[in-house]
């Protein structure tokens, strides 16, 4: 593997390291992945497939503690 520099403003890369922090990866990690998909071939349409089952893999851990929500509050906007 070979590594590169990059530049960017200390704030942003702040800000990018607590994100991944709080999503258990690394900033290097979150990298590597965006570089991978930039460089791919797929579709837009793939693309937003793949980012859509990412968001879901990354729900699947999030529960209302048994809470039936009614019609009325799920649709709710706030």
């Amino acid at each position: 593997m070979r590594n590169i520099t990059l530049s960017a403003d200390d704030d942003l890369i702040e800000r990018a390291r607590e994100k991944a922090r709080q999503q258990k990866t690394t900033l290097n990690n979150e990298f590597r992945k965006w570089l991978s998909q930039y460089t791919s071939n797929r579709s837009e349409a793939q693309r937003r497939v793949q980012a859509y089952r990412e968001l879901m893999q990354e729900l699947s851990g999030v529960s209302s503690g048994g809470r039936k929500f009614s019609r009325d509050e799920m649709n709710e906007r706030r």
